[in-house]
């Protein structure tokens, strides 16, 4: 037996797993890419865009730019960061064209996720770019502005907005982190602007059951509906403002070092940063058959923010992203077992709709049956959450109908999801997960359902250990994105 200490609220848990379970870890099962030199890499994509003139053709006296940029949800907050480093060298560019300081404005592209604060964009922007421009030309996106620009539907169906201040700009320019991600394979690209800067009833277009429910949202496939959604939706943003963004993308490693840098435009930009992020994302594991049990464990405190790992809604979209990220390397019908305090803190102070929205979700046969009623709606709707969401830090409420599309995933690809450690265990069947009270009771559970000495995969720190890889076998790699 081998000894493995899983993520586990504010501390670990300690299981015992068998000799043959697979556990993925980096630096011992895969490693990244070398990483480069920030400011060159960067300095060397701004000299040279792809499919477009440089900054300092493009702007020039009189020009207004706008700078989108991602929050403070992925992208590191060392100095060294991406965003960090792309930010000044950016600007420095266009002050060199003749820009006036005056006409540059930032602009947090944070979607529906909480209004970033001016101390948090101190930790990961830097005091010296946040001074220069905070408070007047450093804001955050609000997808409740009455401004929002709509260009309608694309030919895809899917709604059209945009944050009025960038489509009126002369010259939009977007940061991107090319970094693994369930939702289309790759965050940045077409998918900051389309994420990012769009209005939520454009956002409901992909993340809701008629995208994330599909087939191919397995895996996260840059071939996948969605992502094809975000390319359709992006292009119809830029034909409604009658520009192309000026992209400056990241490829990220595993703590957020930057591997490569290109600058141009957006689709040409996927095309240049998928290769060398599909080198360092997509981990082909030497496993003859697919495993039968996922086992992970779940912090408290990652990614969107403190009780991640407590929230039940959060926590199951979390469970359902590392599905996806690890479906290549599993059996259709396995068990996943997920170590997790769940002690049903919602976080109201970041996430206000969330205990509402589970406790309608109860009323409903399905995930699909909830997010399709007035209930669903009605939350979404809320003057109160949607106040909030614009003017005290909080999440908008329909980022809760999202993570419940994401999350409800795992009923229909798994045979069960097994909880260890809830604290609250009526809150994990309400997601419809099965408490069990120690990892021995849950891999006996689940040997009842796969059979004896199941193929187990391990990811014990994929939410703490920095950006997330998929998981493929060696004899599927076809599969992969």
């Amino acid at each position: 037996m081998q000894e493995v200490l899983l993520d586990y609220g504010d501390t670990r848990m300690r299981v015992e797993l068998a000799d043959s379970a697979l556990v993925v870890r980096y630096g011992k099962t895969y490693t990244d890419p070398p990483a480069v030199d920030p400011v060159t890499a960067t300095r060397s994509a701004l000299a040279a865009p792809l499919g477009t003139p440089p900054l300092r053709d493009l702007a020039g006296p009189g020009k207004k730019v706008v700078i989108g940029f991602p929050d403070r949800v992925k992208g590191g907050m060392q100095p060294t960061s991406h965003r960090r480093v792309a930010i000044p060298l950016v600007v420095e560019e266009l002050l060199a064209a003749g820009t006036r300081i005056e006409d540059i404005t930032l602009l947090c592209a944070m979607g529906l996720h909480r209004k970033n604060t001016v101390e948090e964009w101190h930790q990961y922007l830097g005091r010296g770019i946040v001074e220069r421009f905070w408070p007047e030309r450093l804001v955050n996106y609000d997808a409740e502005a009455p401004d929002l620009v709509d260009f309608g539907a694309d030919a895809m169906g899917n709604r059209v907005q945009c944050n009025r201040l960038i489509a009126e700009a002369d010259l939009p320019i977007v940061i991107g982190h090319v970094s693994g991600n369930p939702y289309g394979g790759y965050s940045g690209g077409y998918k900051m602007i389309v994420t990012g800067m769009s209005g939520w009833q454009s956002i409901a277009s992909h993340h809701t059951p008629s995208t994330m429910h599909r087939r191919d949202w397995l895996g996260a496939s840059t071939h996948s509906h969605m992502r094809k959604q975000f390319r359709s939706i992006g292009e119809a943003m830029e034909r409604g403002i009658g520009k192309r963004f000026f992209a400056v993308d990241a490829v990220l490693g595993q703590f957020a070092e930057v591997l490569d840098v290109k600058a141009g435009l957006l689709d040409m930009v996927e095309d240049a940063t998928w290769p060398l992020a599909d080198r360092r994302t997509n981990v082909a594991l030497d496993m003859p058959e697919p495993a039968d049990v996922l086992v992970i464990g779940l912090p408290r405190n990652f990614h969107y923010g403190p009780g991640m790992g407590t929230n039940p809604i959060l926590m199951s979209l979390a469970i359902g992203g590392q599905l996806t990220r690890c479906w290549h390397a599993l059996r259709e019908g396995c068990v996943v077992i997920a170590a997790a305090g769940c002690d049903g803190w919602f976080n109201p102070h970041w996430f206000p709709s969330y205990e509402r929205t589970y406790e309608a979700l109860q009323r409903y046969t399905s995930a699909a049956d909830f997010l399709a009623s007035d209930a669903a709606a009605a939350i979404v709707a809320d003057y109160d959450y949607r106040w909030q969401y614009s003017n005290r830090y909080t999440y908008h409420p329909f980022h809760a109908m999202s993570m419940v599309s994401g999350g409800s995933i795992l009923g229909l690809w798994t045979s069960a999801v097994l909880m260890v450690g809830a604290q609250a265990p009526q809150y994990a069947r309400g997601m419809g997960f099965v408490p069990v009270k120690d990892f021995a009771d849950a891999m006996r559970h689940a040997e009842r359902i796969v059979g004896h000495n199941p193929r187990i995969l391990c990811t014990p720190e994929c939410f703490s250990g920095g950006a997330s890889v998929h998981l493929h076998r060696k004899q599927g790699m076809h599969h992969a994105a």
